[in-house]
């Protein structure tokens, strides 16, 4: 599929974890462009154990790197953002959470699940108050949540947005799939992303377009397309959510129905 939109993705060269040089980040921009990818939110990390990702230079250096693109020939979109510890943003004042937004309208913010959800909601309450729509990034990964997905659906009641990594639709059972698995699928989680750090082997920009894929045969055509670019498209630019398409039965489900009822 083509007009994949990418919200959680480290592009951005020698910042963080992502591609440590310019070239590498823009191998990973042809393969995501060749994925179906046509906006990419570069999000560095925000935590206090990358302190190189200064808040001040995460728009220059995305403009640095959309020039290079657009110089490069590769048709792709670059949207500011940053993966948000959840420490970092309590303790940030209101431009640092602005500059840290997608696109750094002030409007959405992606913030890394942490390891002790115990009081994740008082928590993100205050970030919320201040007009935040709140994106979760990968609540799939909290054993806690494994333990008790009740806990990251209540978030969704309260108007958090979850996204899971397509790489947790892939490969082998785990608790983690199984999470995330079963938040598609009972319509809890709201988009997909990449998570990506290379353009191949680890952590590749091609996760997104893999599990685009797989929740295709969890959740139909039209509600994966929700989740990869609908969604994630309102979020890189402030817009309302659209209506969610309703889920159809997975593809192992409806060949058993058939079975059963002939």
């Amino acid at each position: 599929m083509s007009g994949l939109v990418d919200i959680h993705a480290h592009l951005l060269p020698g910042i963080d974890d992502g591609p440590p040089t310019l070239e590498e980040s823009l191998e990973m921009a042809r393969v995501a462009v060749d994925s179906g990818i046509s906006t990419i939110a570069a999000t560095p990390h925000l935590r206090s154990d990358f302190p190189g990702v200064r808040i001040e230079e995460i728009g220059p250096r995305c403009q640095s790197l959309q020039e290079a693109l657009n110089h490069a020939g590769i048709p792709l979109r670059v949207v500011p953002g940053g993966e948000v510890s959840l420490v970092w943003a309590l303790e940030a004042s209101d431009e640092e959470l602005r500059l840290a937004s997608y696109g750094q309208r002030g409007t959405n913010l992606l913030i890394e699940t942490p390891n002790d959800v115990s009081m994740l909601d008082q928590l993100l309450f205050p970030i919320r108050a201040k007009g935040f729509r709140i994106t979760l990034g990968h609540p799939e990964r909290s054993a806690a949540f494994q333990r008790d997905p009740s806990r990251v659906e209540r978030l969704v009641e309260q108007g958090v947005l979850l996204q899971v990594n397509g790489r947790a639709l892939m490969g082998r059972r785990s608790s983690s799939a199984a999470l995330a698995e079963h938040l598609c699928r009972e319509g809890f989680a709201h988009l997909i992303a990449s998570d990506g750090h290379r353009a191949a082997e680890w952590r590749p920009i091609t996760d997104l377009a893999a599990g685009f894929e797989v929740l295709t045969g969890l959740v139909g055509v039209e509600r994966a397309r929700w989740m990869a670019a609908e969604v994630p498209a309102t979020i890189a630019t402030g817009a309302a959510l659209p209506p969610p398409p309703a889920i159809e039965a997975p593809r192992r489900a409806r060949r058993w129905r058939r079975l059963f009822t002939s």
